[in-house]
């Protein structure tokens, strides 16, 4: 529905972290983790059109403040289907599983739901250009999606990875072969926890039978 009076900049984003990996794995990492605690980024229309806002500048298709703020709960549940199959088939990738059929069916789907063709206009100059039948919301989740095919057909398969950090549930394509972490703050916390467990000398339990008195 239209928000009156609401810009798109206004517009709240449900927390879902940005990491500059390939829209596909930003789509999936909306689901994530806040101290262990996994945590839905996109629970309302307000959110993908916040999310979409955000990565508006990595789509070709274009998307004006109006369509942004124009996401509607269909819209809603088309992005959140599409991200858990992402997400499933991330997880598929890391384990060197196969994933459900109906993952891909879903998957599929998304690429079919905004089919997309190119065409040629001529002006006063010839130009190419993509065309869809679908609204611009929905070009734009068949965009991510048919990257999404790209990634897991593709050898760039090979190097998704599940963040090694405790808690955390965010995937990335590794860049070279010593990359662990999502991003630098897991890096950190986890070294940071390493780094505490070998500067803190264990403590032995006490002998059976021995009083401790209170102090």
């Amino acid at each position: 529905m239209y928000r009156e009076n609401v810009r798109v900049g206004d517009l709240v984003d449900g927390g879902a972290p940005l990491l500059g990996e390939p829209l596909p794995l930003e789509l999936a990492n909306a689901t994530y983790a806040v101290r262990g605690v996994l945590r839905d980024g996109l629970t309302e229309p307000a959110h993908l059109g916040a999310w979409l806002r955000d990565n508006r500048s990595r789509l070709a298709t274009r998307l004006t403040d109006a369509q942004l703020l124009g996401c509607t709960d269909d819209d809603l549940a088309a992005a959140r289907d599409l991200r858990d199959s992402v997400r499933a088939l991330a997880s598929a990738a890391v384990r060197g599983t196969r994933p459900a059929p109906t993952v891909v069916s879903v998957l599929n789907a998304s690429v079919r739901a905004a089919a997309r063709w190119r065409e040629l206009t001529w002006r006063s100059e010839p130009v190419a250009s993509e065309r869809s039948d679908a609204p611009p919301v929905r070009q734009a989740l068949g965009e991510i999606a048919a990257h999404a095919v790209d990634l897991f057909g593709g050898p760039d398969r090979l190097e998704l990875r599940a963040c090694l950090a405790p808690g955390c549930v965010l995937y990335f394509l590794r860049q070279h072969a010593r990359r662990e972490f999502c991003s630098t703050t897991c890096g950190n916390r986890v070294r940071a926890a390493r780094h505490y467990a070998r500067a803190t000398p264990p403590v032995d339990p006490p002998t059976p039978g021995t009083f401790i008195a209170d102090r």
